[in-house]
This record gives structure tokens, sequence and C-alpha cells, in this order.
């Protein structure tokens, strides 16, 4: 932890050529290493001053938004680069992704959460380990490469999960996941930021400018490529995820419809039974069989009868 002055960053370093790393004394936005990062808490209430004494309007701007989207532009001689990662903080689901701002230089790299982002924790740890990311496009292909082989993990996990949906199908008998419809909402969640993120490191990877040489440029290209991919795995995802739920939900469907058929073949049986038994239960005079000690064997036998009868018809009719 480091505090310079009025602002309270999280962390501040100079980076120097040769791996090195320390912790600077002054205030001032760049040091005398390759370059200086800042990492601030956005809740920081420092920072907003400190943004609009140290960077232009725009970029000071973009580090500030509460709400953010995946994005890369080109500002002057910096880039303002806005990224997605995996939430791995305690009690919060992975798929509500945790952003990193970032205002990026030659000379200075400024970075901005407002919930932790682990990747940047660890890139801290390397340098107070002394081993930095010795260039503002190294620090970029250390954040971009963790970031996003995080998220292919997560990809991973929800594939293996979905495999799991797949196989239960095969015994009709099984209910329905409890953690399918999250599942699918987790699906939903990482495609809204993964789409915009693969088009930021696509449009990265294609810049011509000094602060991302042909090397860099390259390497980001493949983490763009395996962004892509996992865009459009999150594709077939949710695709086999509608595919399960439409199997359970047609399953259910056929099971409604044979207990809705028995009762309509019992209430077609019972219907004519009903009749008789409703009829010859009136008092009134009049009535055949009061007089007849049979007729009350008689009037049995005759819905047994009936009853089979009814049972014959519709088989006959292919209804049962």
């Amino acid at each position: 932890m480091s505090k310079s002055g009025s602002n309270m960053p999280i962390c501040v370093f100079d980076i120097f050529p040769d791996g090195s790393a320390s912790v600077p004394q002054d205030t001032a936005l760049t040091g005398s290493g390759a370059y200086r990062w800042w990492h601030y808490d956005m809740t920081d209430p420092a920072l907003a001053a400190w943004a609009a004494a140290h960077l232009p309007d725009i970029p000071a701007l973009a580090l500030l938004q509460s709400e953010t989207r995946p994005r890369c532009d080109l500002f002057g001689d910096g880039l303002i680069l806005n990224l997605r990662g995996i939430n791995l903080n305690v009690g919060h689901q992975a798929d509500h992704m945790v952003a990193v701002r970032m205002w990026i230089t030659q000379r200075v790299v400024i970075t901005v959460r407002v919930r932790k982002v682990f990747v940047l924790d660890d890139l801290g740890k390397l340098v107070l380990e002394q081993e930095p990311p010795p260039t503002p496009a190294a620090f970029i292909e250390a954040l971009i490469a963790e970031l996003t082989t995080r998220i292919q993990e997560e990809v991973s996990n929800i594939a293996t999960r979905t495999e799991f949906f797949e196989a239960d199908l095969d015994d009709e008998t099984t209910l329905p996941p409890s953690d399918l419809p999250e599942t699918r909402r987790k699906v939903i969640r990482l495609r809204r930021y993964l789409e915009p993120q693969r088009a930021a490191l696509t449009k990265l990877a294609g810049l011509s400018v000094p602060l991302i040489p042909t090397n860099s440029a390259l390497r980001l290209r493949e983490w763009a490529n395996r962004t892509t991919i996992a865009v459009e795995e999150l594709d077939a995802l949710h695709d086999r995820l509608i595919t399960v739920q439409d199997e359970h939900d047609h399953y259910i469907a056929r099971q409604q419809a044979k207990h809705g058929h028995v009762v309509s073949i019992a209430a077609a049986v019972f219907l004519p039974l009903g009749f008789l038994t409703g009829l010859f239960g009136v008092n009134v005079g009049g009535m055949p069989g009061i007089a007849s000690p049979w007729a009350f064997s008689i009037l049995c036998g005759s819905m047994i009868f009936l009853a089979l009868g009814m049972t014959v018809l519709l088989r006959k009719l292919h209804w049962v």
C-alpha cells in the first residue's frame, strides 16, 4: 500500500527497464522509471480531483464512470481501455463480472476498480517480487492474459455442467435440474460483456501505435482469438441449455397429457353411470323396482355391463 500526498491509491510503483520496481516518494504523474503504475479504488474521495488535475478531461471521465462496458479507444498519445473479469470476490457470483478502467500511455498506467480485481492484485504481487511487466504493453498483455484465462475456466465449468444436464436427459424420469435456470442466466450475463470485450481486444490488437509494438500486437491478437472462442462457446451453450430445458418441458407436457387422458377416460366411463345413479336416486313416486328385491342387483349388473360396454367402445375408438 502506498500513500502519496492527498490522494490515497491502493498502490503506486515505478517500474524500471531492468525489471526492478520501487515505491515513488514524489506525487508526480510519471517517474524516472520506464513507467509509473497508479492503482485506485473508485470510492477514493480524492480520485476525482487527482484525475482532473493530472489527466485530460475525457480519460479522467472514463476512469470515473460508475457503469462501463468493455472499450478500447485512442485519445491523443494514450489509450482508454475498459475490460471485464470474472468476479472472485466472496459472496459474489462469478458471472457478475468486475470492471477495470484504464488510462495508459508510454510513461504511465492508471487502473481504477470498483470491486476487488484479483488479477490486479496478482500483478501487484509480481511487482513486489521484483518481477513486474517491463513496459506498459507488457502490463496490458499480462492483465489480458489472466482475465482471459479465468474467463475460459468459467466457460469450461459451465460447459461441464451443461454436459451433466444433457446426460440426465437419458433418464426421462429425472426432474429438471434446479440450477438450470441460473446456469442459463450465467451464460447470458457473461455473453453480455464478452462480446464487446472481444471487439475491444480485436481493436487493441489491430492498433498501429508506438504504445503497442508489433510483438505485443501479435500476442494480443491471440488473446482476442481466445475471447472470440469463449463467446462462440457461450453461444453454443446458450442453445444447448435451451434444448435441455425444452426436453424437460416436453417430458412434463407429455406426462400432463397422459394424466389428463387417464382422467378423461375415467370420466367417459363413469359419466353414464353417474347419470343412472342420479336418476334412480330421485325420491318420487313411480320409480320402477321399488317393490322388487332384485331391483338393486339388476341396477348394479346393468351398470357393470354399461361400464364394460363403454370400455370396449373406447378401445374401438383407440382412445384407450
